[in-house]
């Protein structure tokens, strides 16, 4: 007895991630709350200092107060900070901590921290986490060189703080930005449009860090040598360059009418990136049409890679099921790629993570758009940002009541864990007894 109340005071590896993130956004609200937090120095409201804490240690980008004009300095900071813990993960962090003291890693945070990135096993997990870091802050560290030149001649000095807060924001996928003012706000990227080195920097900062840390781990190792990477870090650049290349001909058959042929491109391709994960704008997407916002929705919800900084049911999830469904119209027993064929519990899971995120989805943007009273379409767009973590909004979060916002937060919340650690964490442990139920076939389809 008292051995098996010992084991239930244990939270499995799973619940410590999504209780890590929960401790982490309720921490960032009470600071933010603070007048120290608030260009003017008053009080925010918590309800206001919670949405921006989900959604920057979500690393979501959407907002309900401009970041730029309304926080301060040290509001700034703090986002950011929320945004690059968000970013690399609760667990990366906390673990990265211990690392630095010179304490020993237990084997289960070693387990925690696999369970966190995704990691295929638990050996060699600290080295893992180490090249993480490096990585992380080093491609960081030349984002914002790289976009020294143009933040610094339109702000002078504050311009190093404008990059350094950009390139976190692009790399870890937030979408924040702080290039609003008191008389144009929630502007984002479109002041820079026409600036083809930014674009260019801000995509590769939100393509690293949205395709995944062992895929960076693979390129390292290989490089160029593509048929050695492992089979998930083919699926994931042959994915996300389709992903890519896809809809940023439809946007640039579809929408932007309006601009050059050359300017056009630029900003089809860069809505193409940014629309999957990071939240970003440089056009006004109340302008699109409806087709083109649908895409965007589905872009929303497929998301980035797994262990990366990006959210959404990722790149992997879509690619199983498309696969898979080409394999069952080839009446082929299994489906698979590159040689190799997914275990069958992979094409469930993908299954399972699909419905759940489609189901956050539809029952989240249906409810905001009974209780706001607000088009579908529209809610359907943020309902997808908001679950697949991206920021992109048509303008309406601002304006939403309290109860649609709590709803966003949940949205933003559920999408960042992750719907497989969700799973775990509520369900793990449960109804494991082995046994299997009578077989009867079902027709579907």
């Amino acid at each position: 007895m008292p051995e098996h109340l010992h084991k239930r005071k244990h939270l499995t590896s799973f619940q410590l991630i999504i209780l890590g993130f929960a401790g982490v956004i309720f921490i960032g609200a009470l600071i933010l709350t603070l007048p120290v937090s608030s260009a003017s120095g008053v009080v925010t409201p918590f309800d206001q200092a919670l949405f921006t804490s989900t959604s920057a240690v979500c690393v979501t980008g959407l907002v309900v107060q401009d970041t730029g004009s309304y926080w301060s300095i040290f509001g700034q900071a703090v986002i950011l900070a929320l945004i690059q813990i968000g970013g690399l993960g609760v667990v990366t962090v906390a673990v990265s901590v211990f690392m630095l003291s010179g304490r020993k890693i237990s084997l289960m945070q070693r387990s925690t921290m696999q369970d966190a990135i995704s990691a295929p096993k638990v050996g060699g997990i600290v080295r893992l986490t180490k090249f993480i870091l490096r990585g992380t802050f080093l491609i960081e560290a030349l984002g914002a060189v790289l976009l020294f030149p143009v933040f610094c001649r339109d702000f002078g000095i504050k311009g190093i703080w404008m990059s350094v807060f950009h390139s976190i924001s692009a790399f870890c996928n937030a979408g924040f930005d702080i290039l609003g003012t008191t008389d144009h706000t929630f502007v984002s990227l479109t002041g820079y449009s026409r600036n083809i080195w930014l674009n260019i920097v801000i995509m590769l900062l939100i393509i690293l860090g949205g395709i995944g840390f062992l895929t960076w781990e693979d390129f390292y190792t290989n490089k160029f040598k593509f048929k050695r990477y492992r089979m998930q870090s083919k699926v994931i650049l042959i994915t996300t360059a389709i992903l890519i290349i896809a809809p940023a001909v439809f946007f640039f058959a579809c929408d932007f009418g309006n601009l050059p042929a050359g300017k056009r491109l630029l900003a089809s391709v860069f809505q193409s990136v940014t629309t999957r994960t990071a939240g970003f704008n440089t056009e006004d997407l109340s302008l699109m049409t409806e087709a083109g916002k649908a895409v965007m929705i589905l872009l929303m919800l497929i998301g980035g890679s797994p262990s990366s900084t990006a959210g959404g049911m990722k790149t992997t999830t879509f690619a199983v099921l498309i696969l898979n469904a080409l394999a069952t119209f080839r009446s082929r027993e299994d489906a698979g790629a590159f040689g190799r064929r997914f275990d069958g519990q992979v094409i469930k899971n993908a299954a399972t993570i699909a419905m759940l995120y489609f189901m956050l989805f539809f029952f989240g943007g249906i409810t905001i758009s009974v209780y706001a009273g607000l088009p579908v379409l529209i809610c359907f767009y943020e309902a997808a940002s908001a679950v697949g973590t991206v920021g992109l909004t048509l303008g309406v979060t601002p304006g939403l009541h309290i109860i649609s916002r709590l709803i966003l937060i949940a949205l933003m919340y559920l999408g960042r864990v992750g719907g497989m650690t969700l799973i775990y964490a509520v369900f793990s442990g449960k109804n494991n007894n082995g046994a299997k139920m009578p077989l009867e076939k079902i027709t579907v389809g």
